[in-house]
């Protein structure tokens, strides 16, 4: 067995699903086996294998605790990762001993017991044990477990994923997206990239001013090629804390895809960046859908009318039950206040999706036409317009962090911006 990872000698209160600091990183491919005594604990296992984060891991369950794991593994190799459920003291202890003479080196444990004692967990640590977890369990217990044994405590805050989506074409969600993302970038000082994932129509490199001759359909299609310095090459440097994988926005191939397709973009993107923005179609695909399910953070964008509402609720709904152990999706309304048209009021979505909206931006054709023609953001137009505040807000509720403090400018400033802007 291997060596003691991360101390749990305490019994650790539920943390909410809404927690923003409660970010869990996926669980690589890995095997995990639990040997479970009561129903309860075998129940939560198995609403964990049902998580997002354990997607990748191959879980099974049986009931026996210590004596049934000792029993199936003198014929049987071990896997990556063993749960074990016990009762008291000295059968943990013991079964232990007996667990290591047919343990394969490598396999990492996890104990699920009653005692909470720094005594006993000081010999588990001594006897090689990964983490001890103090019953009653629940589902997050088991996936924040079987996670942290994979990712070390100082990468916690790299690798979020959140995922930007409109209720209806049209409602100006890759807008949103763009702008949030730089205000995460420029305002949070948070290392950022702009992944734009509607290939053939994306907008992300004319808002962001870019033509790179390489983005993400080099990497989509070239799935073997795909690490770390492969997808740096492709990335275009939009400031100093974003980037950008553009989408070609071509119609010489059809851009079809299985639902694993940008698994491994994703998975290779959190090695290197603390915040990954998805700009995802409003299209419903085996892909998108995987795509929304597995982002940490998903922000649905909509516009005041019947449509959005329900394409709002329906994607809120889905969401919301396809990941138990995540907060709820936000969402927030654009487009607000075109003259002449009826909108349904904040307050009816609030009602009908059970959640209110986290940002109500206002119709601003004005700004928005000239930052979308000129190839800016809204804060590049106005740093002090009413959006530009809205935007940072939004960004700050999806990563959970306060503004950054940024240093006090000269009396030279103004002039100083426009020497650059005119290089």
């Amino acid at each position: 067995m291997i060596t003691y990872e991360r101390q749990n000698s305490e019994q650790q209160p539920d943390i909410p699903a809404s927690s923003t600091e409660d970010h869990i990183a996926p669980a690589p491919r890995v095997s995990v086996q639990a040997f479970c005594e009561t129903v309860e604990t075998a129940a939560a296992v198995q609403s964990a294998g049902e998580d997002r984060r354990l997607g990748k891991a191959h879980l099974k369950i049986q009931m026996g605790g210590m004596a049934a794991a000792i029993e199936a593994y003198r014929s049987a190799p071990t896997p990556n990762v063993i749960i074990l459920e016990t009762e008291g003291r000295n059968d943990i202890l013991a079964g232990l001993d007996q667990l290591a003479t047919v343990c394969d080196a490598g396999t990492r444990v996890i104990v699920i017991g009653r005692i909470n004692d720094v005594m006993l967990y000081r010999e588990l640590v001594r006897r090689g044990v990964s983490d001890y977890v103090i019953a009653p369990v629940s589902a997050i217990d088991v996936v924040r477990s079987i996670c942290n044994l994979f990712s070390s405590p100082e990468a916690k805050a790299v690798g979020r994923i959140i995922a930007i989506v409109g209720a209806k074409g049209g409602v100006g969600a890759s807008t949103v997206a763009h702008n949030v993302a730089w205000a995460i970038a420029r305002d949070l000082a948070l290392d950022s990239v702009v992944a734009d994932l509607d290939l053939a129509f994306g907008t992300a490199g004319l808002d962001y001013n870019q033509d790179p001759p390489q983005g993400i359909a080099d990497a989509v299609f070239s799935p073997d090629r795909i690490d770390t310095a492969f997808l740096d090459r492709l990335l275009s440097k939009c400031t100093d804390h974003l980037s950008l994988l553009a989408a070609p926005a071509t119609l010489d191939r059809v851009y079809d895809f299985g639902a694993e397709a940008f698994d491994s973009i994703f998975d290779t993107l959190r090695t290197t960046m603390p915040c990954i923005v998805l700009d995802v179609p409003h299209q419903w695909s085996g892909w998108t859908k995987r795509a929304l399910i597995a982002a940490d953070d998903i922000l649905i964008v909509a516009a005041p009318d019947l449509a959005n509402l329900r394409n709002a609720k329906n994607i809120f709904d889905l969401l919301k039950a396809s990941r138990p152990n995540d907060r709820a999706p936000l969402y927030c309304l654009n487009q607000v206040g075109i003259p002449k048209r009826p909108e349904i009021p904040a307050a009816e979505f609030a009602k009908a999706i059970e959640h209110h909206p986290i940002a109500t931006i206002p119709f601003e054709p004005q700004i928005f036409g000239s930052a979308a023609n000129n190839g800016q953001m809204i804060a590049e137009i106005s740093a002090t317009h009413r959006t530009t505040e809205i935007f940072l807000q939004v960004a700050q509720r999806l990563t959970g962090r306060g503004e950054t403090k940024k240093p006090k400018s000269s009396l030279l400033s103004p002039l100083i911006e426009k020497l650059r802007a005119k290089k």
